[in-house]
């Protein structure tokens, strides 16, 4: 690999880690919480609606199933984990549009799994709430 290459190649891994690094900042800076208000914060503004959602294929529902080993008393840890991950991708998706819309916090978040497509073919996490900006 030439010189100009390799610098470029870690131009971009350190630009993926900041833009990544941002994000969980920004993650963990705006307030998300399932109630209509936020004790000890004055709503001052309400930016809108938001949301995210993340879908996971059903033959990552089989395949974990059809895996005995992994199935200890009923209870999948790699489904709940594949669950885990869609609802951290909705969340981030609802997060990221709330900042764009200039809010300060999520309120009324509402957590929905629902089975779609043919025979329940695909499992949907949608995460719903209301941008606002808080002081």
């Amino acid at each position: 690999m030439s010189s100009d290459a390799c610098r470029n190649e870690q131009l971009y891994n350190f630009t993926t880690a900041r833009a990544e690094q941002a994000v969980t900042l920004q993650f963990l800076l705006m307030l998300v919480t399932t109630t209509s208000n936020i004790e000890g914060k004055h709503i001052i503004k309400y930016v809108g609606l938001v949301n995210g959602e993340a879908i996971i294929g059903a033959n990552l529902v089989k395949d974990f199933f059809t895996t005995i080993k992994d199935v200890v008393g009923g209870h999948s840890g790699a489904y709940v984990q594949a669950l885990r991950e869609a609802k951290s991708i909705a969340l981030k998706e609802m997060i990221e549009q709330a900042t764009r819309l200039g809010a300060t916090a999520i309120i009324g978040v509402d957590l929905d799994y629902q089975t779609i497509g043919g025979n329940g073919a695909m499992l949907m996490v949608s995460a719903n709430g209301t941008a606002v900006v808080v002081e």
